[in-house]
């Protein structure tokens, strides 16, 4: 970015976006918030707290209740083999399914893991994929995405839109001084694949309907995006008797400019299953708005709306939370940095605030046998990455690097004061670009050059100059700027290249292999 970087560096003028058409080479690329409570449905509608147990006793009671379930988990693997269950989640666009399938197709041919120290040594004896342990849970669909990504026509596999779940079983070979007097062990790696939207929807059960209209309301007042859904509201009579096809109208209405607000780069897209609705759709779960402050007499449009945010919750966010979310060991949380840069300045300060928002659902900490059965299962370790590092040269990783340390700061620093071990770093799941550098009016622009996924065609970007001091983009951000004051940062979707892969090597990546020895190495 022009005039955004330490030591005067020199405007780039239109140099920040430079696209340079060529035929591209045939190459091979180089290489807290759980509820302190525990609660029961009752009927369609109401969620009643079992009396007399608050505090610490619920605390106590609601760990032992899920430190009974991490024990019972563990029992059922194979000769009681150790079991460790990583959450992959992002928002939108941030790379959830290629991250997943790149990951387990290195970690069978590990070829390319040289950061992964139980694979440069030689500990990792064989690994295999098995049958997922949740029999209700769809399984990922690792070889789909995988032959989407290396087959003949590569392309981009489908996106996350509902939980999925994939177990990876690795045979170990022990290490230490008596590492020649025991056996090999065997580790389950079971990878939970959910979307980030749903995760942002924990933060709703801690509000009631008349706090959670206000925010929204005030959050759109200004947004170009809810133009049609702010009409319709105006036309409605929230203290009339409920009427469904008006409820229906104004749901959709509601519906499109979530769509619209996370196409242009906002992250508050709540609820999340108004994005990604499955089954549901169409259902009165997912029929309520936002409404203005008032009377709410029975039988009005007002009561019925407040009715169905908490079935929401109720039937919705609590069981995704209790059957999925709150039995994770480890978690990695995707960003997509450079889209937010893109979109401007508004959607970087978005995206810092749902990042402290994904960390709230989060319950850090380290675990111990006993602290597990007294306050349940906790994330031990969260890591933050910025995707697509492969969208700038290698020169410019250590500034995308500081912008998501600097953007998930507050959200690491509540996760460390709570026990657990955090780390920000950038990668790319799989590599799509190389590298090169082209002269450009005297000087030398640091390219990276793939196909671009819209056209087909070859292309070289130049996306810009990311500043040294990532406080640069997050003040102005924080401070409500309008743009960038250099115009801007680009960025293009390039799509996976053509791959022939060498026997025991997988996908082409950059710093997955640091990812995985973050998040699972100790357990290798």
């Amino acid at each position: 970015m022009r005039g955004m970087g330490r030591g005067g560096s020199a405007p780039l003028g239109n140099r920040q976006a430079l696209l340079c058409r060529e035929t591209l080479s045939t190459a091979p690329l180089a290489p807290y918030v759980y509820r302190n409570n525990i609660e029961n449905h009752k009927g369609s509608t109401q969620v009643a707290r079992i009396s007399g147990v608050t505090g610490l006793a619920a605390d106590l009671a609601d760990g032992v209740l899920r430190g009974a379930e991490s024990l019972g988990s563990l029992a059922t693997s194979p000769f009681g083999e150790p079991t460790l269950r990583l959450g992959v989640t992002g928002l939108a666009r941030a790379g959830k399914t290629v991250f997943i399938t790149s990951l387990v197709a290195n970690l069978l041919n590990r070829g390319r893991m040289p950061q992964l120290s139980a694979a440069r040594e030689g500990r990792v004896e064989a690994a295999y994929l098995q049958p997922q342990p949740d029999d209700t849970v769809p399984r990922f669909e690792f070889e789909n995405h995988l032959g989407a990504l290396t087959g003949p026509a590569p392309h981009w596999p489908e996106s996350t839109r509902a939980v999925s779940e994939l177990r990876l079983s690795l045979r170990l070979r022990p290490n230490g001084f008596f590492a020649g007097l025991t056996g090999s062990k065997i580790l389950h790696l079971d990878i939970i694949d959910y979307p980030g939207e749903w995760l942002l929807d924990l933060a709703l059960l801690d509000k009631d309907f008349a706090t959670w209209s206000r925010e929204v309301l005030t959050r759109i007042e200004t947004r170009a995006e809810a133009g049609s859904f702010k009409a319709a509201l105006k036309a409605a009579d929230p203290e009339a008797p409920h009427d469904e096809g008006m409820a229906q109208g104004l749901s959709a209405a509601f519906a499109d400019y979530l769509q619209a607000a996370r196409r242009a780069g906002y992250y508050d897209c709540t609820p999340g299953r108004f994005l990604l609705p499955g089954d549901l759709a169409g259902s009165p779960v997912l029929t309520f708005v936002p409404l203005p402050a008032g009377a709410a007499p029975k039988g009005s449009l007002h009561r019925e709306m407040a009715r169905r945010f908490e079935v929401y919750k109720a039937r919705v966010v609590r069981p995704f939370f209790r059957d999925h979310f709150a039995r994770i060991d480890r978690q990695v949380v995707l960003v997509d940095a450079l889209g937010a840069l893109h979109s401007g300045p508004r959607a970087v300060e978005d995206l810092r605030r749902a990042m402290a928002d994904i960390l709230g659902a989060f319950r850090p900490g380290s675990n111990g046998v006993l602290s597990q059965i007294l306050r349940g299962k906790r994330v031990e370790k969260i890591l933050f990455a910025a995707t697509k590092a492969d969208h700038l040269h290698h020169q410019q990783h250590p500034q995308l690097t500081a912008i998501i340390e600097a953007l998930t700061q507050e959200a690491r620093d509540r996760a460390r004061f709570a026990g657990a071990e955090t780390a920000a770093l950038s990668l790319a799941a799989l590599r799509a670009t190389t590298e090169e550098l082209r002269p450009h009016d005297g000087a030398e622009l640091p390219c990276v050059r793939g196909i671009l996924e819209e056209t087909g065609r070859a292309a070289a970007l130049y996306p810009g100059k990311l500043p040294e001091d990532p406080g640069q983009l997050l003040t102005p951000a924080r401070q409500g700027a309008e743009k960038w004051l250099d115009g801007g940062f680009s960025s293009m979707r390039f799509a996976p290249q053509p791959l022939t892969l060498k026997p025991g090597d997988g996908p082409p990546h950059i710093r997955l292999d640091r990812a995985a020895e973050f998040l699972i190495g100790d357990r290798l």
